[in-house]
């Protein structure tokens, strides 16, 4: 199986029909898979082969969809990087998944060796190719899974890292997931999220179906509002935070959303507060969707009873649920088995069935079933923050701030906020020799040119010491 062909099988009706709008530019289905089709045959002639891990790193765009689906066409595996990350941060996702070719647009990244490269679309940009050394110390089974993606879901100090997505497993978790969505060729899309995060269920069964995705870049609310408006938009997809801003933002007339049919939240867990205030200004219920990488679209809540809101819904049909160790509330972890489910840890690999048990994942998360069936997420066992749908690793953080002259040592963790999910902050112990008033806004500082924005610590607070285990080692609850 290979996902472009099933998106080029599906479509084959609609060529004429419009699949992206990008600003003033579009392109139609036709175009976009023939340009993805010449893009792969020049990719092969550039060295590229089956199974070679190809990562893509820049901005959302229609260029970054077709050279994403030239890299499955040419039976390679997308490795999205995420535009936000350090150079630091970036290196390190490509040492960690041996990546075989970086293609990167200009300002995202340096190569000296780098050979100019264009997607073919009329109006794209220019990009570069780059060629990497590889180990190339991969098990056998790695080129008989069919690999058609490689999201790396842990920091540069994570334990197991790069979620490994068959083509296979991509057809059943847009199957999966098309069972509550329900796309079709009438639907518009207006997107507003990162592909480098949310691409392989959402952007892809968009194809499939022969939607339309109207990308709105970073002009937001202006972009989204004028989309919405000019374009007849019909399905959003978006995070907690950017339904905030609509709520709070002046100006915009109550009846915006009147033609979607799914206004979907993803990304972060949904606040109330902020179903609440958007369902008063826009009459309509936002429907939160719980997404996991290793699993993908699960759960969608559909439901527009009022009650439910803060529960992420109704298992999917190809989907099977249970909560075990649960206290007297029914509260504990929860386990999932299903369709679409990821194919391996690449680094260090560890294959499906050595991570589930009898076909089950563990979440890692906590939660209770209610009784009529709907999924109420309480918190996660891991120490991930997650800060407006992006993900922060604490070890990222507190390598980065040891390194500080005036560090000893350092605890991220995450301050629960009600439009950003969580607030990453530190504790932080001052070298002997530190005055006690340092400023701690000069740490900070300290950490821009080192990690992504969004990950320093919003708060640092100088503590006399950090509490340990036995072991010795910080303790983090």
């Amino acid at each position: 199986m290979n996902i472009f062909e099933t998106i080029k099988n599906e479509t084959a009706g609609y060529g004429d029909k419009t699949a992206v709008i990008e600003g003033n530019q579009s392109i139609s289905y036709r175009e976009l898979l023939g340009v993805a089709e010449n893009l792969a045959s020049l990719m092969k002639n550039h060295g590229i082969n089956p199974a070679d891990r190809i990562a893509l790193l820049c901005d959302d765009s229609i260029d970054y969809i077709i050279i994403s689906l030239a890299i499955l066409a040419a039976k390679a595996a997308v490795v999205p990087v995420s535009s936000s990350l350090s150079w630091d941060e970036t290196d390190a996702v490509l040492n960690r998944i041996d990546v075989n070719f970086l293609i990167f647009d200009k300002p995202s990244y340096t190569g000296a060796d780098a050979e100019p490269f264009f997607s073919g679309f009329n109006g794209g940009r220019e990009f570069f190719l780059l060629c990497r050394k590889t180990k190339d110390l991969l098990p056998e089974e790695y080129y008989a899974i069919n690999p058609a993606f490689i999201r790396f879901s842990s920091g540069t100090t994570g334990a197991s890292k790069g979620v490994l997505l068959s083509h296979e497993s991509i057809i059943e978790r847009t199957d999966a997931a098309d069972k509550a969505l329900r796309m079709t060729p009438e639907d518009v899309v207006i997107w507003v999220l990162s592909m480098s995060y949310h691409f392989v269920v959402t952007i892809l069964l968009f194809l499939r179906r022969a939607s339309t995705i109207v990308l709105c870049g970073k002009a937001f609310p202006e972009s989204f509002i004028e989309n919405i408006k000019n374009r007849k938009g019909t399905f959003t997809y978006a995070s907690p935070f950017h339904y905030h801003l609509l709520s709070n933002s002046g100006g915009i007339p109550t009846d915006l959303f009147s033609g979607i049919r799914i206004a979907v939240s993803t990304a972060m867990k949904l606040p109330q507060s902020t179903a609440g205030e958007f369902y008063d200004k826009f009459g309509v219920e936002l429907s939160e969707a719980y997404g996991i990488i290793e699993v993908g679209l699960p759960f969608i809540n559909l439901s527009e009873n009022q009650s439910k809101r803060g529960s992420a819904g109704k298992v999917l049909p190809d989907y099977a649920i249970k909560i075990e160790n649960r206290d007297k509330d029914g509260v504990g972890e929860l386990f999932i088995k299903g369709k679409g489910f990821f194919d391996a840890y690449f680094s260090p690999w560890k294959n499906r069935k050595s991570v589930l048990s009898d076909g089950w994942f563990n979440t890692g998360d906590i939660g209770r079933i209610d009784d009529d069936g709907f999924l109420h997420i309480f918190g996660r066992e891991k120490n991930v923050i997650n800060f407006a749908g992006m993900k922060i690793f604490p070890e990222d953080v507190e390598t980065v701030l040891n390194r500080h002259p005036a560090v000893k040592e350092s605890l991220v963790y995450g301050l629960p906020h009600p439009r950003y999910g969580e607030l990453p902050c530190a504790k932080v112990v001052y070298k002997e020799r530190t005055n006690p008033d340092y400023d701690t806004d000069e740490i900070r500082r300290y950490c821009y040119p080192l990690l992504a924005s969004y990950k320093v610590p919003k708060e640092i607070h100088p503590v006399k010491k950090l509490e340990k285990t036995a072991s010795g080692k910080i303790k983090r609850w």
